[in-house]
This record gives C-alpha cells, sequence and structure tokens, in this order.
C-alpha cells in the first residue's frame, strides 16, 4: 500500500521523530526510486514514496508516526553487479542509522539480491519477514547529572567482557535480567568491578549485529558480535526489556550505573567491515543502498560464478571505504552519537588498519586518523586500536599517532614466552615491562600508548593458557581446523584438566606471575573477563560461536581459582596507590635528581646492575626490577614535587630456584613483600640489603621499601 508523504529534509541521517512528523532521510546517490516502509505488528507493510533528493540522500517527513513504529527501505535502480550497483526493490532494507533495531536474521534465499540458482540474475523473492527492521526511537533521558569520568589513561585498568556472557550464569542477578545491559549495571556487577580495582569495562560489539549464514546453516549464532549491520543500535538481544527502543534506554542506564561506580565503557567497534559479507552474501542494508561506494574495490573476484570487484582485508568478505565521504560520514556520526548520546568514553577500533588505507596503502595521514583527530568531540576520549587487518602489509603495532594507544601484541607473545620457560633472553622482557619504548618512545607517545594484555576473547583464557599445549576447537564444527596455533602456551605437564596437586599447583602460580606481570607493568594493563577467576573455555581458543557455558562466566566457587582473584586485585591495588607503578614518563635510568638513586635499575640475581654481557646472556631466566619513588620524575599539578615508595620487582622464569643477593645500596636498605607467587616468601616477609633471598621456580616477588630505610 502506498501513501503520501512530506518533502522533509536531508538531514539528520535516519528517522527524527517529532509530534507532527517523523523525517526519514536516507544516501542512496544512484538510486533510481526509494520507498520507507512501515511495518505494524502484524506485518502489514506500508510504503511511501520518497520524492525528494538532495545531494544523493532521499528524504521525506511521514505524518502521526508513533514511537517504537518500524520501518526499513526499499531502493529500485540498477542491477549491475560488476559495476557495482545491486538495487532490488524486493528487499526490506535496514536503516544504516536505526537508533534501534528489531527482529532477527532468518537465513533463506529471499535474502539475497541475487538468484542462488542464477547469481547474475536479480532475486524476487520479498525479504520482508526474514530480516532485520529499524525503530523509530524519541528517548528523553534523565542522565541526572551524569558526566565524562575522564580517568587518565596511565590510572586506566581495562577490563574486556562479553555483555550477555558475564552475567548469563550469576546466581546474585534476578533471572530475568542475566545476560542483559540491566544485569551488567546491577550492584553486583559494579560492586564487584569496583572491588577488583577496575577502572573501564570493555564491551565486545554492542551494535546491533547478526549470524553469518554460513553459521545459521549449522544451527550456530555469531557470540562475540563482529558481525555488525547497526552501527548506532545498542543490540536488541542485550536488552531485557525489549527491542522497540527499549534497549536504548536500558544501555543508556547500565553506562549512568557504571559512571556512578567510577567505571568508564569503552566500546569494541567494528566499523571494517559489515554484516553483508562478500559479493554472493545477504542484502541487508548498505548493498541495496550504496554498494559501490561503501565498499572498498579492488581486483575482480571469481564468486558466486560472476564478476565482482570487492577488495578484502578483514576476511571476512567486504572491506568498508572509509575514503568515501559517505562511510567516513556514517562512521564519524555513530562515534559521535555514542559519545553524545550514550556517554560512552571511548573506543577499541577492531582491525583498524583496514579503514586507515587511502587507496590499497595504510596510511597513518588519511581520511578517518585525520578527521578524528580534529574533531572537537572525538579527540578527547580513548581511542584504542587493534593496530592490524587480515593482511600482510597491515600489522602496524607502534605505528598509530597520538591520540592513540594500541594492543600491544609484542607485550602478549613476550611475556607468555618468559613465563613458560620459552623466551630467547630477558632483554625483550625487561623492555616490555618498562612499557615498550621499542615500538612508542620515537614517536614522542608515552608509556600509556601501550595496552598491554595476556588474554582476550580471541585465544585461550589464562587459566587455558597453563593447562593445555594445542587447542581443543572441535565443538566448533570445523574440525578443529579454526583459531590458531601459535598459543604460547604451556600444560605443565599433563593436556587439560587434572587432579595432580603438583601441576596444579604450577599452573596456578604461573596464571598468578602471569597476571600480576600485567598489573605491574609500565603501560595500560587489559584483563580478560574471568581470568580473575580461573574461566575455562576447556581448551577453545575461538569460542567466537558458543553462546553457552564454554564462552560464559562460571561465577561458582567449585571450579573457580580464587587465590588468582586475590592477587589480581592486590596487584591492582597496589598499583592504584602508588604512581611509581604507573608513571607516565619514559625511564631514563637515571636519577631524577642530583645524588639520588636512578629512576630505573634492572639487577642481577648476583645483586649488581645488569651488564651489557648479561643482556646478552640469552639463558639468563632471572631479573630484578628496581624503580624508584624517590622522587618521580613527572611533578603534582602545582608543580612539585612528588615522592613514592621505591619496589623491586623480582622475576624468575626458569624451571630452578634462584639465588637472588639484594643490591648492597642506599635505594632500599630494607623492605617488604607486598606481592608474591612464592610460597617460601609470602606477604609480610621483611628482607635487608646485602642479604640473599631464595626466589622460587615460576615464581614473582614485589619488595617496597620501608619508609625509615628508604634514602
Amino acid at each position: 500500500m502506498t501513501a503520501p508523504i512530506w518533502p522533509g529534509r536531508n538531514w539528520p541521517l535516519g528517522a527524527t521523530w517529532s509530534d507532527e512528523a517523523t523525517n526519514f532521510a536516507v544516501h542512496a546517490p544512484s538510486a533510481t526510486d526509494l520507498w520507507v516502509c512501515l511495518v505494524d505488528d502484524d506485518g502489514t507493510e506500508t510504503r511511501h514514496r520518497l520524492t525528494e533528493q538532495t545531494l544523493g540522500i532521499w528524504h521525506g517527513a511521514v505524518p502521526g508516526v508513533a514511537v517504537g513504529t518500524r520501518y526499513g527501505f526499499r531502493a529500485d535502480g540498477p542491477w549491475e553487479p560488476e559495476a557495482g550497483h545491486r538495487f532490488n526493490p524486493a528487499k526490506l532494507l535496514l536503516d544504516p542509522y536505526a537508533r534501534a533495531v528489531s527482529g532477527t536474521l532468518e537465513n533463506g534465499p529471499s535474502i539475497f539480491s541475487h538468484d542462488l540458482d542464477d547469481p547474475g540474475q536479480r532475486s524476487d523473492l520479498d525479504s520482508a519477514g526474514s530480516v532485520p527492521l529499524g525503530v523509530v526511537v524519541h528517548d528523553e533521558f534523565d542522565w541526572q547529572g551524569d558526566a565524562p569520568l575522564r580517568h587518565r589513561w596511565r590510572d586506566t585498568v581495562i577490563y574486556e567482557l562479553h555483555t550477555r556472557g558475564f552475567t548469563q550464569l550469576h546466581d546474585r542477578i534476578p533471572p530475568d535480567l542475566r545476560g542483559t545491559y540491566a544485569a551488567l549495571g546491577h550492584d553486583v556487577v559494579t560492586g564487584y568491578l569496583h572491588d577488583l580495582g577496575v577502572t573501564a569495562v570493555e564491551l565486545l560489539p554492542i551494535h546491533h549485529f547478526v549470524s553469518e549464514t554460513a553459521l545459521l546453516d549449522r544451527g550456530a549464532t555469531n557470540y562475540w558480535g563482529y558481525n555488525t549491520i547497526g552501527f548506532f543500535a545498542p543490540h536488541g538481544g542485550y536488552s531485557a526489556s525489549g527491542d522497540r527502543g527499549q534497549q536504548v534506554r536500558e544501555f543508556k542506564e547500565m553506562v549512568r550505573s557504571l559512571h556512578a561506580a567510577g567505571i568508564e565503557v569503552i566500546l569494541d567497534v567494528v566499523y571494517n567491515h559489515t554484516a553483508e559479507g562478500g559479493p554472493s552474501g545477504p542484502t541487508l542494508s548498505w548493498r541495496g543502498l550504496d554498494d559501490r561506494s561503501f565498499y572498498r574495490r579492488g581486483a575482480p573476484a571469481d564468486e558466486g560464478g560472476f564478476d565482482d570487484t570487492y577488495w578484502d582485508v578483514t576476511g571476512c568478505g567486504n572491506t568498508v571505504n572509509s575514503s568515501d565521504p559517505s562511510a567516513l560520514r556514517l562512521i564519524l556520526d555513530s562515534l559521535r552519537y555514542w559519545v553524545t548520546d550514550m556517554h560512552v568514553d571511548g573506543f577499541r577500533f577492531d582491525l583498524m588498519s583496514a579503514i586507515t588505507r587511502s587507496g590499497y596503502e595504510v596510511d597513518m595521514h588519511g581520511h578517518l586518523l585525520t578527521t578524528i583527530s580534529q574533531d572537537p568531540v572525538l579527540r578527547h576520549v580513548k581511542l584504542i586500536a587493534e593496530p592490524w587487518d587480515a593482511s600482510m602489509d597491515g600489522y602496524r603495532v607502534g605505528q598509530y599517532p597520538p591520540p592513540w594507544v594500541e594492543w600491544n601484541d609484542q607485550y602478549r607473545d613476550t611475556m607468555r614466552d618468559f613465563w613458560r620457560g620459552r623466551s630467547d633472553g630477558i632483554r625483550t622482557v625487561a623492555t616490555r615491562l618498562a612499557g615498550s619504548a621499542d615500538l612508542y618512545a620515537d614517536d614522542g607517545r608515552s608509556p600509556y600508548a601501550s595496552v598491554n594484555f595476556i588474554t582476550a576473547h580471541d585465544g585461550f583464557t589464562l587459566r587455558d593458557l597453563v593447562s593445555y599445549d594445542q587447542k581443543h576447537n572441535e565443538a566448533n564444527g570445523e574440525e578443529n581446523r579454526d583459531g590458531t596455533d601459535d598459543n604460547r602456551s604451556w600444560n605443565c605437564g599433563v593436556e587439560g584438566e587434572t587432579d595432580d596437586e603438583d601441576v596444579l599447583a604450577t599452573r596456578h602460580r604461573l596464571a598468578a606471575n602471569l597476571i600480576a606481570s600485567l598489573c605491574l607493568s609500565n603501560g595500560v594493563p587489559m584483563l580478560t573477563a574471568g581470568d580473575e577467576r580461573g574461566r575455562t573455555q576447556g581448551g577453545n581458543n575461538n569460542a567466537f560461536c558458543q553462546d553457552n557455558e564454554i564462552s560464559w562466566v562460571d561465577w561458582s566457587a567449585d571450579n573457580a581459582w580464587l587465590d588468582l582473584f586475590e592477587i589480581t586485585r592486590a596487584a591492582l591495588r597496589i598499583r592504584r596507590e602508588h604512581p611509581a607503578l604507573r608513571q607516565r614518563h619514559w625511564f631514563e635510568g637515571r636519577p631524577t635528581v642530583p645524588g639520588g638513586p636512578p629512576d630505573l635499575a634492572w639487577i642481577h640475581p648476583t645483586g649488581r646492575e645488569m651488564t651489557t654481557d648479561d643482556w646478552h646472556d640469552d639463558l639468563l631466566r632471572v631479573i630484578g626490577m628496581f624503580v624508584s619513588g624517590s622522587p618521580l620524575r613527572a611533578p603534582g599539578p602545582r608543580g612539585e614535587v612528588l615522592r613514592d615508595a621505591s619496589f623491586l620487582l623480582w622475576l624468575n622464569g626458569s624451571e630452578h630456584d634462584c639465588a637472588c643477593d639484594l643490591p648492597p645500596n642506599k635505594w632500599i636498605q630494607a623492605g617488604t613483600v607486598v606481592l608474591s607467587t612464592d610460597p617460601l616468601l609470602p606477604v609480610g616477609t621483611e628482607v635487608f640489603a646485602g642479604r640473599t633471598i631464595t626466589l622460587a621456580s615460576h615464581s614473582l616477588v614485589l619488595l617496597q621499601a620501608d619508609a625509615e630505610h628508604h634514602a
């Protein structure tokens, strides 16, 4: 049924509600006809033909549209896949600017714009009823004075978590709230995170997503969410209150609650590709509106029996063309919306190198990085790059310009190798502990440019890292071919779970070493949810399709490693209380004041400072890291001199106990063990300069100088 429409305006894009009429605006410059389609609860569709086009944007205003109304677009135009035109009015398209999305994707031939039996031909099957729809939203939310927390990077501790999986099994969360935004905003969760010492949660993708058709074919779903279809819409499946716009309010309530607990919200965002996949994928939104401009074109690809020109450096079938003005505008509009309207504090960009390209080359002065750095809203939020993509030339760790910080996978690999006894010496270990100056100091960035991590959502959990030598991904249905084989893990002698007490003791100590050294390294620590409790995925290192107990955090005490929680909390508390352990300046290895101790010194087990020959001793697995707090190099807010305790961190990554001589100098004349994974050197043990301690194999000990004996 076709109904009349007012001319409306070409901005803002999307659906803008008012008492009088709702304005619809969508970018489709090559379309010849376009309709906005309102869909009733019973599926009845009312089409309003848009007659106005301004600067490539079709627009019109429909009177009397109620908040919560579902809608989509239909676009007609040329069917020329080889030229990047895939217009098909039989496909009901999601608004790229929809603020909420309702419904799920139902796999079947109707969701494809081409005929599955003859891919060069346009399909006449109607996709209505099989695709998600946009929702008209108008939410006058009371933020109750909520404002950005703006934690400094050097004070930040990131906790990567999955919105659903974090609370799905939590027995203290009401059953009807588990796995939702409301659960994350619950006092039980905010209290836990605050107690642990977290300052920011990094949420795996919450932009509305759908599962890949290949997963749907085998009865599986995309659990992680790296398959976005709505860059402005909080994922409807994580809402306890409904998907007709209620998810917007619920998300805001979650943010407000986390902020009240002093916890920032960082979103893992996937702007590099969309859920439409390669040219043989479904037509859900952009492909039916502006396929030629939105997706990066490249060498012809023979897929599905017809010629096409998609260029893919994401491994997901398509790459968003951030050089195109309309695609770039969508990314920037989306980012600003989440900051201004939804009050999020920052973003972690998945496969960032894919959208930092000019043409086919990664360009650190390209359109996206330049516009974000100049944007008055975005340049002040937390910006984290995953500094690679799926191509050979996309790996750019250490190369992103300020104000970007980066996931540092070199920290991960180095520390994993060290604690499993496979490192090629101590040089790189020391560099990673001190902030990775080799990667970030040469371009003027600070140590906090390195987001240090041992584990992330992708790969082994911390417990599995010390329990498995090999991946065990059979449950994924790909015959264990998926997931990386470069795990740098050690099962401590037994593959998988065991009752062997000696093996378990070693595993607990190794896990504690990994997470404690992460918390005490210079840079920004990122923990993976549940690692501090010994969460296991049974050796699955690619649980992207496991929306079940394999991936969910187990909150029961029966199988938890609660000793790991205690040492994580203690390490984060020490880090929080002592600015000497989270400095923004690079260590220089020399005194901060004449006659004072060096700000950083590396100690050989014999008690002397490390020599050039020591650094090239590839068999050395034990080192001490002295950090001076008397005084700090950075001044206080009024230029005052700041003083803190000094620390000596001993690490033994070998399989043998080691006698370590404490330096006979004025730096630390006496001290106390404040953190330890060595059962013979418990917290509270007093130590004195010139004495010898025996450091157990695979252990870590942190000594804090006693105030009265600290020169």
